[in-house]
């Protein structure tokens, strides 16, 4: 194998699609998908950089991986993983995201109260040799080999070619906080920047208050996307993500279609005073953060009449995880019955117990 630099520049990392169900071949690896920050970290013969999917260090956010890395990786080596906020019982994404702050003092503090986790799933250089051309079953061996004796913060992720025990992953992993599973061909290369890979998720439906929804930046003709409310045990209209997934016409459409909703639409609207609702617990569809900035969040309130019905795959706390998929309207349905209760529970699982599934029956 020939030998490579590296840091060329930022690395893409190789990605997935989306499938309805785990591949029956008996050719792939399956393997978690964690639900963290992708990064390839590069250890060179002198330093750590730790890249971000997008190819911006994430160093300064979490020095304490930094210098384990550059402790206990050999040089000349690249990895590919995710960056998790590990927790008994499972991974908190929301303490992951804080850890992302302008602030060094207090990116020190959150280094030492919510220390960060690196799960390595693929490995892209070994003693400066470039691996990327070497099949995945191969590249998967060598990985295993590097990471024997490795110790938290390292982990190496589990893998099993039992298309059955995946299954029980899928199911029995979310309730750790995992996102899902990932299948990958054995005889793959790794190719930067192509959804080479496939990634099935949780995938549930839920019936919400469509509350009010934004522009699309073509202009006022169109809109973007719907913004979304589940009322909790005492009555309260929470936002709890939104809906985009339209096309041009179908956004032009909703644009004429919610017209008549526009009208007196703040009257009496639970979320007609989130401007003044700063520090409160609820999450307001306008709230900025550093997410969000440069970001037009302005909304238009609608009236509360209509439902409809979305495809998501997991919740963040009391929210949807990602962007839900809009289904059908439920004119069927009122809005007092969106409620949280409809959303399915799922069973708590010790991450301890998926970390200690790594070298699953093969």
């Amino acid at each position: 194998m020939a030998s490579t630099r590296l840091s060329p520049g930022p690395i893409e990392p190789m990605l997935a699609r989306i499938a309805e169900a785990l591949p029956e071949q008996d050719d792939f690896l399956f393997e978690p998908k964690w639900d963290g920050f992708r990064a390839i970290v590069l250890r060179s013969w002198h330093e750590v950089v730790i890249q971000s999917r997008d190819g911006k260090p994430l160093d300064r956010y979490f020095p304490e991986l930094h210098a384990v890395f550059l402790e206990r990786l050999p040089a000349g080596c690249v990895l590919d993983g995710e960056i998790v906020v590990a927790r008994p019982e499972g991974l908190d994404f929301d303490a992951l995201q804080q850890r992302v702050h302008p602030a060094a003092s207090r990116v020190a503090r959150l280094a030492h109260e919510t220390p960060a986790s690196f799960v390595a799933f693929d490995l892209l250089t070994l003693e400066g040799r470039d691996l990327t051309t070497c099949p995945q079953s191969k590249r998967r061996l060598l990985l295993e080999a590097l990471l024997a004796t490795a110790e938290p913060p390292i982990h190496l992720t589990p893998m099993t070619i039992d298309r059955a025990l995946a299954l029980r992953w899928l199911h029995d992993f979310e309730g750790a906080g995992l996102d899902g599973v990932i299948a990958k061909p054995m005889d793959q290369p790794y190719l930067p920047g192509k959804r080479a890979m496939l990634k099935v998720k949780h995938v549930r439906t839920a019936d919400c208050v469509v509350a009010g929804f934004r522009w699309h930046k073509s202009g006022h003709d169109a809109v973007g996307s719907l913004l979304l409310g589940l009322y909790d045990p005492n009555d309260v209209l929470h936002h709890v993500g939104v809906t985009s997934s339209f096309d041009m016409p179908a956004r032009k459409a909703l644009a004429r279609e919610l017209e008549a909703l526009r009208d007196r639409a703040l009257e009496g609207h639970p979320w007609a005073g989130w401007q003044q609702a700063a520090g409160d617990a609820q999450r307001m569809p306008g709230a900025r953060s550093r997410w969000s900035a440069g970001k037009n969040l302005s909304w238009e309130p609608l009236r509360i009449e209509r439902v409809c019905e979305v495809r998501y795959d997991h919740l963040q706390g009391d929210r949807f995880r990602h962007a839900t998929v809009f289904l059908r309207w439920r004119f069927d349905k009122p809005p007092r019955a969106c409620r949280y209760d409809q959303l399915a529970s799922t069973p708590p699982y010790e991450l301890a117990r998926v970390f200690s599934a790594r070298f699953a029956d093969r």
